[in-house]
């Protein structure tokens, strides 16, 4: 759990930029490429192949694997057909998405081909058409999913479907991949619209790595892809620095931390929310035992809202040093600094909140 991917369009570039560009993924240590197959234009087989197999290999020296974005229409350019999949192998490609599906029957003969070629289907429809695909027994180590990206604002799907999409595909037990967009000026998918392209609409326009945090912190998302190409080298290292599986918040400072603050907020040992889990804030209890002998003043005690960051002062004896995160509006007697909030646009991380969960803080 917990990869990264990158998306090349070829037909839109130049070999030299995405190999520049795989060299650079690989070194963030990002682990897979979405490639689409569906805008080729009027090349012959051969060519096409011939260029795929080179931006191939240079990814597969780099260490990530390349699915390839194919329709009905490629297989009929290449020669390909559900019962032959070798065009796509001389590529040496790792797998193909079926951006548009078959019938059910004819995804599970293509689990079975002898090239072993991951077999990704779109995780973004009706998710009846994967449980057909299930009940038709492919091997099942061969069937992966992916979601859609959308260029066009208004148009990614609500958090609301992507998870209703995502819990039947856990319930086959199968892997999910999902797109991020990059904020870079000047990036470009295969369409010629340019508004973002991401899966799901609340991230259109949000820090790249507030759309990874997201995506990793549901749980249900294995693979989170970069849809648009090319995203900048700071966020790519945004990206990488992600721990998947750690609920990590962005935090806007209020004020001059302290050192012991500041010590606190980015807790070596790892904040922990407490198992007894209250309504108004998740405590992290731990570091008033780390920093009991340190001084903390108060300092910005104003009342609380749903997002702050505060740290407990010397005013609450023996329980200073422990760091909440607020759940609920409330008031402030003075005995806790607010060092910081959440920003609106990661206040939904709040709802990945569980007993004993590792969390921590990237400021923003």
């Amino acid at each position: 759990m917990g990869r990264l991917g990158i998306s090349l369009y070829p037909e839109h570039s130049t070999s030299e930029r995405d190999k520049e560009y795989i060299c650079l993924a690989g070194k963030y240590g990002f682990k897979r490429i979405f490639t689409c197959l569906l805008s080729v234009g009027n090349k012959e087989r051969a060519e096409i192949i011939r260029e795929f197999r080179d931006m191939i290999h240079t990814a597969h020296d780099h260490g990530l694997e390349v699915i390839l974005d194919v329709a009905p229409s490629v297989f009929e350019v290449l020669g390909a057909s559900y019962e032959n999949l070798a065009p796509f192998k001389e590529m040496d490609a790792d797998g193909i998405r079926l951006d548009e599906g078959f019938d059910g029957i004819k995804e599970v003969a293509m689990s079975y081909n002898k090239e072993g070629l991951k077999i990704e289907l779109n995780a973004s429809t009706d998710p009846s058409y994967v449980a057909n695909v299930m009940n038709h027994h492919p091997v099942p180590e061969k069937i992966i999913t992916c979601h859609n990206f959308y260029p066009q604002k208004y148009t990614g799907i609500s958090l609301e479907h992507f998870n209703y999409c995502n819990r039947e595909m856990k319930k086959h037990g199968l892997k999910v991949a999902a797109f991020v967009s990059s904020n870079h000026e000047n990036t470009f998918g295969p369409w010629p619209v340019n508004e973002g392209l991401c899966t799901l609409e609340m991230h259109r326009g949000l820090p790249i790595d507030a759309q990874v945090r997201h995506l990793f912190a549901t749980r249900m998302v294995d693979d989170v892809i970069i849809a648009n190409a090319y995203a900048s080298e700071e966020e790519l290292k945004a990206c990488a620095s992600v721990t998947p599986g750690k609920l990590m918040f962005g935090i806007c400072l209020e004020k001059e931390l302290t050192e012991t603050e500041r010590s606190i907020l980015h807790y070596e040992d790892q904040h922990v929310i407490r198992g007894d889990l209250s309504s108004y804030m998740i405590r992290s209890t731990w570091t008033r035992v780390a920093f009991a002998e340190r001084e903390i003043l108060p300092d910005n005690t104003r009342d609380l809202k749903r997002g702050d960051v505060v740290i407990l002062n010397d005013g609450y004896s023996r329980y200073k040093g422990e760091l909440h995160v607020v759940l609920k509006d409330m008031p402030n007697d003075g005995r806790k600094n607010v060092i910081g909030h959440i920003p609106d646009y990661e206040l939904v991380l709040l709802d990945y909140i569980e007993p004993w969960k590792v969390f921590g803080f990237t400021e923003v």
